[in-house]
This record gives C-alpha cells, sequence and structure tokens, in this order.
C-alpha cells in the first residue's frame, strides 16, 4: 500500500512513517506540507492520504476536498490535534474516510487504515457527535480570504495568492466579518479558527 503522509512537524512526520513502516507492507511517501503533498497527488497515485490539518499552503481539509472534486481514487485519514466540530463536519464533506486524533493509540491507526481500505468509515464517536454543532456559514473563497488575513498577509499579498483583486478580497473580508459578527478581520479569523471554521 502506498501512503502519502503530509505533515509540517518534522518530528511528528518521522514517528509516523517509522511506525507505519514497522506495522505494515506499507510504502511511505513523505510531504513536508500542503503544497508538497498536492503536488505529488497531482504526479503520482497513492492508496491513501494521511494527513494533518493544519499545514502551511493547503490545509489537510482542503487537499481532502481536492481529491474528493477531482475524484482521485484514494482514501483520506485526518489525523490532528483538533477535534473541532467544523474540522469534522468539513471532513465528512470532503468524503474523508476516517478522522483521528492525534494522542489515539498507534494500534486504533493501524486498525483504522484496515477498516477505510475496506470502505468503512472511521470517526471517534465523541467527534462524531461534535460534528452535529453549528452550521459552517463561511464559503470557501471567504475561508482562503480570511485564512491568508490571520497569517498577517495584506489585502494585496492576499489579492496576489489567490489571484483576484483586491475589492474582490476586501469583499470577501467583510462578508466573512459580517457572518462572524466579528469586530475585524482578525477577529473574524479568531472565531472562525475556534469554531474549526478556517
Amino acid at each position: 500500500m502506498r501512503i502519502l503522509l503530509a505533515e509540517d512537524q518534522a518530528m511528528v512526520r518521522g514517528a509516523l512513517a517509522a511506525l507505519l513502516s514497522l506495522e505494515g507492507d506499507f510504502e511511505i511517501i513523505q510531504a513536508k506540507d500542503g503544497n508538497e503533498a498536492l503536488a505529488l497527488l497531482k504526479r503520482d497515485s497513492f492508496d491513501l492520504l494521511l494527513t494533518d490539518i493544519e499545514m502551511p499552503g493547503y490545509t489537510g481539509l482542503e487537499l481532502a476536498d481536492w481529491c474528493n472534486t477531482q475524484a482521485v481514487p484514494i482514501k483520506v485519514i485526518i489525523l490532528t490535534t483538533f477535534g473541532r466540530a467544523g474540522y469534522i463536519k468539513r471532513a465528512i464533506q470532503a468524503g474523508v474516510g476516517g478522522f483521528l486524533l492525534k494522542d489515539a493509540p498507534s494500534d486504533s491507526l493501524i486498525e483504522a487504515i484496515g477498516l477505510i481500505t475496506k470502505g468503512k468509515r472511521v470517526i471517534d464517536p465523541e467527534l462524531a457527535i461534535m460534528a452535529v454543532g453549528e452550521q459552517d456559514p463561511l464559503n470557501d473563497k471567504e475561508r482562503r480570504a480570511l485564512r491568508l488575513a490571520s497569517e498577517g498577509r495584506s489585502t494585496a499579498e492576499i489579492a496576489n495568492t489567490l489571484f483576484i483583486a483586491e475589492g474582490t478580497v476586501r469583499n470577501y473580508l467583510s462578508e466573512a466579518i459580517a457572518k462572524l459578527h466579528a469586530t475585524n478581520r482578525i477577529d473574524a479569523a479568531r472565531i472562525a479558527k475556534q469554531k474549526g471554521w478556517l
């Protein structure tokens, strides 16, 4: 089984790769961030994407969504420290097969890989209950603009990154601020992060 492991923390990535190579007949290809993972997904074929959520470039959820919309024949497991309701809901919508917390026992990851390759979905029951929570009001364009703003990027930098006009960026950010009942873009990013919508 070919596994693409996308994780921006080198120590965690190395530990996961070592664990997987000990536990099964896996070929592990590592990506240090979301951009590198996307480039590998476009160039090569994998059986499983094991990804963190919060990474530089594309997030794990954006990678899962890309695989889903491109109809890439790959199973996806999100492995994260964040069990936020918004993340879980978005993962389910993106067709993710598994959503596991990083502090879960290592044998539960191996078990999840086995179940997911057989077409089952593995989501921690407590996390699944959380996913029934509030509805995410942001659309993908607002989310991307807000995420870049939360990294301290200027309106011009966001416009260049997303290949859109500065006025469009301002509109996306204004919409996000209004939808989240925030006072400014920083407040909106804080609220969205807490809810797992960013």
